[in-house]
């Protein structure tokens, strides 16, 4: 199979103009050499839904990823639209389209802003701090570039099928380096299907890949390093589920759920 071009430098996308890109090694996926990652990839597309006909207003509270398939490295483009605009609340949509396929669809759901800090609580137990977490690399269970390009740190009591880690990017979203706190953090998420895997990937085991990503975000997450605190659930008919509570530095901001496809390989 010929590989994608990629695009060479410390960034992981490098911008063409015109909503076009082109994938650097640093976004090389786990499960194939030539397929991108999920979890750059989804970052991308959360500054595209970002920048969409923004409106001070509302702020994005829920971001649904579907995976239509491999997503393939080297050049794409990107196709932002609203698909139901309103006073109140907003749906819009980005779509990742590389050999003129849609690899990835992404809608988020925009809601109107106001002040409920009289009745704000939070249910979800914060994870143990940066301080407390032993440095990990992730590569010695997982291949591909963007594993590679993390810094991580992971918590006690991690075991497989539960566990919490750290996560920060090591390149900048783009080469132009300007993404929000939003985008960088919101590129890492994906990786929660496999800082706790129940089963060790490799030949003679399972593959468990995920078919969607939702993020569901109660707060705005600010900074350079992710939290996941995650559980791992595989059923008895080849379905499974990753569930993780998201953190930044100043705690919990919200969950996500990826739907896993169980194969045995």
């Amino acid at each position: 199979m010929d590989l994608p071009e990629l695009a060479e430098g410390d960034f992981y996308y490098q911008w063409l103009g015109d909503g076009k890109y082109r994938s650097t090694i640093h976004v090389q996926g786990a499960w194939n050499p030539h397929e991108q990652h999920m979890a750059p990839a989804s970052g991308l597309l959360a500054e595209a839904l970002l920048r969409h006909e923004p409106r001070e207003d509302l702020r994005m509270a829920r971001i649904s990823y579907e995976i239509l398939g491999l997503i393939p490295g080297g050049e794409f483009h990107l196709e932002t639209t609203t698909l139901r605009p309103g006073k109140t609340i907003e749906l819009i949509q980005a779509e990742m389209i590389a050999n003129g396929r849609t690899a990835i669809r992404a809608t988020a759901w925009r809601m109107m802003t106001s002040d409920t800090s009289e009745v704000a609580a939070v249910e979800d137990t914060t994870m143990a701090p940066r301080s407390e977490c032993e440095v990990w690399d992730g590569s010695t269970v997982w291949p591909g570039g963007y594993i590679q390009s993390l810094e991580m740190a992971v918590a006690p009591n991690h075991r497989p099928g539960s566990g919490q880690v750290w996560i920060k990017p090591g390149y900048p979203l783009t080469d132009a380096a300007d993404s929000t706190d939003l985008a960088r953090l919101i590129g890492l998420v994906d990786t929660s299907n496999g800082i706790a895997a129940r089963v060790a990937p490799g030949e003679n085991t399972y593959a468990f890949p995920n078919l969607d990503l939702q993020i569901h975000m109660y707060r705005m997450p600010e900074g350079e390093w992710l939290g996941l605190d995650n559980s791992v659930t595989f059923g008895t008919d080849g379905i499974g589920l990753t569930s993780t509570v998201l953190h930044d530095e100043q705690g919990p901001f919200g969950r996500s759920e990826q739907i896993l496809t169980v194969r045995k390989v």
